[in-house]
């Protein structure tokens, strides 16, 4: 079983969802990185449920632990290790599952790999483990901060309805002024109503989420094997329920001709002297390729999306089978379920982009690998 992801900067994710706990260990973060409990507790508290009526009504304070790789508040070149304890676990809720695979779970792929197979809450299989995701994605996210790049992700649609585009700079602040997590409250509202409705039936819906790494330096990524767009989609469709990724117009360039998308550029800046090319700063009138061309980053705002697929765990009457019987029989899934997991998806969407540009950036050489005041005295120079 893979567990680990990242080539430098990389994450391994451990616990399953009614074990003693989950977590990560995150390698390869340079040294001298101001780092604490709460820099990674403010991004876990974005997860975390029982926080609104769409969301699971399991509590859990999911309070983080820091166990390793930090001295007098830096890092400290070593594996740094987070841990978050389970407190609000059910177990009983799940022992009717052990013969009965859940319609739209991986319980029934899991049991014929593995045989044997954590059915509580779905083990390792859980949406739980992406707290592991988020702690290295928040390690990732203040590494990223120190060269200026951010990175945002806002819900844009649930079911049929959409949001209205909303100012990039204004994203991150009206997202969090709503449950649902979209920058349009008009649509948030809509989209409340919408998965109370779904909720109340002992049904889910499913839903789009937007993400943005903003001021990413051109030169991420390789150009055959190893592309910037390929490493972002498959971090992003291994975040569970994700069924789709888009990277900028997506599958909107199948209806388009090249004379519509393709992104023209414009000298945004010039402090040329010499005819250095380093002296020129060049960016594109549009974004449709969503600042990724050839598998190399340009400088524009990286802009992915991904289809989350309806919360499979709900209350309505399912078909299955007894696997012990053999017989095909009726399922009635029980516990505490998300009726649209796309709200808590975003932080995980977030850290999973920031975990790829985080480990990107090492190996292309932006950051330096062992201790990042090196870089930051270069700035200084």
């Amino acid at each position: 079983m893979t567990n680990t992801t990242g080539k430098i900067f990389s994450i391994t994710s451990f616990g399953s969802s009614h074990g003693k706990a989950i977590g990560a260990v995150i390698d390869g973060c340079p040294a001298n990185l101001e780092l604490s409990e709460k820099d990674i507790q403010k991004e876990l508290d974005r997860r975390r449920p029982g926080t609104s009526s769409i969301t699971s009504p399991r509590k859990e304070k999911d309070r983080v632990q820091i166990l390793s790789g930090i001295f007098e508040g830096k890092t400290d070149g070593t594996p740094i290790t987070g841990i978050v304890f389970n407190e609000d676990k059910r177990s009983k809720d799940y022992s009717y599952l052990k013969n009965t695979p859940r319609p739209g779970h991986g319980d029934y792929t899991w049991i014929e790999k593995y045989g044997n197979y954590d059915y509580n809450g779905g083990g390792r299989g859980s949406g739980r483990v992406t707290i592991g995701h988020v702690i290295g994605g928040a390690i990732a996210k203040k590494l990223l901060r120190q060269f200026g790049i951010k990175v945002i992700s806002h819900v844009i649609q649930v079911g049929d309805i959409k949001a209205k585009t909303v100012n990039m700079n204004l994203i991150e602040e009206k997202a969090s002024e709503n449950p649902v997590h979209c920058a349009d409250p008009n649509a948030a509202k809509e989209m409340e109503e919408l998965i109370l409705e779904y909720k109340n039936k002992g049904d889910s819906i499913g839903g789009i989420v937007e993400t943005i790494a903003i001021d990413v330096p051109a030169g991420l990524g390789e150009p055959i094997f190893g592309k910037l767009d390929g490493e972002l989609a498959k971090a992003l469709m291994e975040i569970g329920s994700v069924k789709g990724v888009e990277i900028g117009f997506g599958f909107d360039v199948a209806n388009s001709t090249a004379s519509q998308i393709n992104d023209e550029y414009y000298i945004k800046e010039n402090n040329n002297s010499d005819n250095n090319i380093n002296n020129v700063n060049i960016g594109t009138t549009t974004n449709t390729s969503g600042g990724i061309l050839g598998g190399i980053s340009n400088g524009m705002p990286i802009v992915t999306r991904v289809a989350v697929k309806p919360t499979p765990s709900i209350s309505m009457l399912q078909n299955t089978v007894d696997l012990k019987s053999c017989e095909e029989t009726k399922i009635e899934i029980k516990g505490r379920h998300d009726p649209c997991i796309c709200p808590r998806v975003t932080v995980v969407s977030e850290s999973a982009v920031a975990i790829v540009l985080a480990d990107q950036m090492i190996r292309s050489g932006f950051i330096n690998p062992s201790n990042l005041s090196q870089n930051i005295d270069k700035q200084k120079k």
